[in-house]
């Protein structure tokens, strides 16, 4: 220290102090003007509404507010409006519940029949609240229940009267054996909660969270109640805006029912550096990566952990984060514990591409070259409709489609199609998902809903064409199968089982790089071929004939590629309108 002192007192080091101060001030400025292109950018092209923090070295360098908190009355976003959180709800129930283990009311690895007496013990006896914690319960998900956004949603329930929607169904798999995610599990989480502590969840939120790290901007969001600086939810509704559906939000509850403040997250991430809540015992614990989730990470208790990608950068740094999705927002909070950097990012009008974004804003932290976002083809396309109709929209997507500036996204185009099937214009719809498979002709969606619309028309033989062109596609397509049956085709060389010699499968094992880390790994057991991708779960991929395969749990596809000499050197994976060939790995 006296050295650094001295060294400081000469005229030198001064002016040598000044430069490197101007130097870090100047760096420091170019990160944050980088980071206001980048998201203004985002909002000029219709992507982002919403609230944005990030800290550097554990400070923060950048929070702002972009478009409009209530658009009916022009009021705009701060970094101090109040957001729905959705399912980032799920970290600070996993804390609840780690501070009641820590306090010896639970014990983890014990069933939740010991403590919730009315539940099913058939599956009760099985479950343990670390199987609730790492969405390895087998609980069937009840937000993908058929209807439940439509006939359940508007209802106010209590906790023990919603538990009763899901605690008799049979379980998805058996609990431990993989990963689902599963908003029935983090609910159960909540009763646990209340259960053993005597109060309701929201007064644990307060009084062993909020309260104690000045999280005054936090809550459990009540509909009835007067809520200073709320932001409205909205939709995106063609080239506008809509406001988003009513949800009672005893319906989330501890899965998801949580409001807060980009700069409240802050404080958050901050306590999460220290044991004001829990002792280093149990953080470790709240950190863990249990089991591969999605993409490259893991899940821990409440939290994603894993190494994402800086930027354009093939460099990767280790993340903790989580994202939430509900009625009219979407989140998302990232955690860089390396360099203590966070992003929080809040959207009010819904489907905003966080991810990206946050990739992005990582890159410009980290020094990397990043992507600035491109203007939808489909957002556009769809305001020329409007404007103009159908015909003027083609002539402008075919200007359009190729350009760099413009995003050409499968999804985005789906959902512009079946906006115009719910608004009557099913012609129009069918010319946009025909448009779709001529731009991802492996895609099987598209040739789905170019079918559903065909057969809207009437056109029977062509919607015939396209829903038999979607299952050869993915053999799991059973909506196509239905609606072959439907249409009074005849289906059973679809329904029949399809064998492949097992020499044959012998020659699929192996790896295969699709990118540079990212390697997905062949193996046999019996008769069964298994795949699994870096940092995801393995799965069962089944014969369309010798050399194509599927997947069941997502729409995907496998082709095995030969060279002359009949010795198999790649794999071709195609998944939502897209292909990537990955070459055999010799070891």
């Amino acid at each position: 220290m006296k050295t650094i002192l001295k060294f400081l007192g000469s005229k030198k080091s001064i002016f040598m102090l000044s430069m490197l101060l101007v130097f870090n001030f100047s760096f420091s400025q170019s990160k944050v003007e980088k980071i206001d292109q980048l998201i203004s950018k985002y909002q000029e092209y219709g992507k982002f509404n919403g609230s944005a923090l990030v800290a550097d070295n554990g400070k923060v360098i950048y929070k702002k507010g972009f478009g409009m908190a209530n658009m009916e009355w022009d009021i705009p976003n701060t970094s101090d409006t109040k957001h729905r959180l959705g399912s980032i709800t799920k970290q600070f129930t996993a804390m609840l519940i780690l501070q009641l283990a820590e306090e010896g009311k639970i014990d983890l690895q014990a069933p939740i029949s010991k403590y919730l007496t009315e539940y099913p013990k058939k599956t009760g006896n099985k479950i343990t609240t670390h199987h609730l914690l790492t969405h390895t319960s087998g609980i069937p998900n009840y937000t993908s229940f058929p209807r439940f956004m439509q006939d359940e949603t508007r209802n106010p329930y209590t906790p023990n009267e919603f538990v009763k929607k899901f605690q008799d169904k049979d379980l998805d798999f058996e609990p431990g054996e993989k990963f689902s995610y599963s908003n029935s599990g983090y609910f159960l989480l909540g009763v646990l909660v209340e259960k053993l502590s005597g109060n309701t969840y929201e007064e644990m939120l307060h009084e062993n969270i909020f309260k104690p790290l000045s999280m005054n901007n936090t809550g459990y969001d009540h509909h009835g109640e007067i809520l200073k600086k709320r932001a409205t939810g909205y939709e995106k509704n063609g080239s506008g805006y809509e406001n988003s559906r009513y949800l009672d939000m005893s319906i989330p509850y501890a899965a998801g029912s949580m409001y807060s403040t980009v700069e409240d997250l802050y404080l958050w991430d901050q306590a999460l550096y220290t044991n004001k809540l829990l002792s280093q015992k149990y953080m470790d614990m709240y950190f863990e990566p249990y089991i591969s989730a999605w993409g490259n990470s893991h899940y821990a208790y409440g939290w994603g952990v894993g190494y994402n990608k800086i930027g354009k950068s093939k460099d990767s740094i280790y993340t903790i984060g989580h994202g939430g999705g509900i009625n009219g927002f979407n989140t998302n909070i990232s955690r860089a514990p390396s360099n203590k950097s966070l992003v929080v990012l809040f959207s009010n009008t819904g489907g905003a591409p966080l991810n990206s974004m946050t990739r992005a804003i990582y890159g410009i932290l980290n020094g990397k070259d990043y992507n600035m976002p491109k203007k939808s083809v489909a957002d556009e396309f769809y305001s020329v409709i409007e404007e103009k109709g159908i015909e003027a929209g083609i002539a402008s997507y075919n200007k359009i489609k190729d350009l760099k500036k413009y995003d050409l996204n499968e999804s985005n185009m789906n959902a512009m199609g079946y906006k115009l099937m719910r608004s009557d214009k099913v012609e129009e719809a069918s010319k946009v998902f025909k448009l779709i498979i001529e731009a991802f002709p492996n895609s099987s969606n598209a040739y789905d809903s170019y079918g559903e619309a065909l057969m809207n028309l009437g056109k029977k033989d062509l919607a015939i064409k396209n829903y038999r062109k979607s299952v050869e596609l993915n053999p799991n397509n059973q909506n196509g199968i239905d609606f072959l049956k439907k249409l009074g085709d005849d289906v059973s060389d679809f329904e029949k089982e399809v064998k492949v010699d097992d020499a044959i499968l012998e020659t699929y094992v192996g790896k295969y790089e699709l990118m540079p880390g990212f390697v997905l790994t062949v193996t046999k057991e019996g008769n069964q071929l298994k795949t699994q991708a870096t940092g995801q779960p393995v799965f069962d991929i089944f014969p369309k004939n010798d050399n194509e395969f599927y997947l069941k749990v997502v729409q995907a596809q496998l082709k095995f590629n030969k060279n002359d000499a009949g010795i198999v050197e790649s794999v071709t994976l195609f998944q939502g309108g897209r292909e990537i060939t990955g070459k055999r790995i010799v070891e």
